[in-house]
């Protein structure tokens, strides 16, 4: 496995995530009501306010798990599947690095 590889993955994906992050932040912050900018206009501000909320926190979601694959990619049985011991593919772990089951495993857990 390259270790490497999916390490270099990683701190792309950390990188991507932290600006993401720090750009949901700045857009959900609170409107000021001195702020004329229209009643539907504010309807519309509170629930893209909502979306956004949302989508930070599946960004901290992932940025976390992110930080827990760091720290484990060094184990021994990292890359290995939690259900049948398998070898995980390399193409699984770049595209989902926190992935612990193969394909055929994650497809029969639900």
């Amino acid at each position: 496995m390259d270790k490497e590889a999916i390490k270099n993955q990683l701190d792309k994906e950390i990188e991507r995530l932290q600006k993401q992050i720090k750009n949901y932040k700045a857009l959900t912050k609170p409107i000021a009501p001195e702020n004329a900018i229209g009643r539907v206009s504010r309807i519309d501000a509170i629930n893209n306010k909502s979306v956004l909320k949302n989508a930070l926190r599946k960004a901290e979601q992932r940025y976390n798990g992110m930080l827990k694959v760091y720290d484990r990619i060094d184990d021994e049985d990292f890359g290995q599947c939690a259900k049948c011991h398998d070898k995980i593919p390399l193409q699984r772990l770049m595209i989902m690095p926190e992935s612990r089951f193969c394909v055929k495993c994650a497809e029969n857990r639900f």
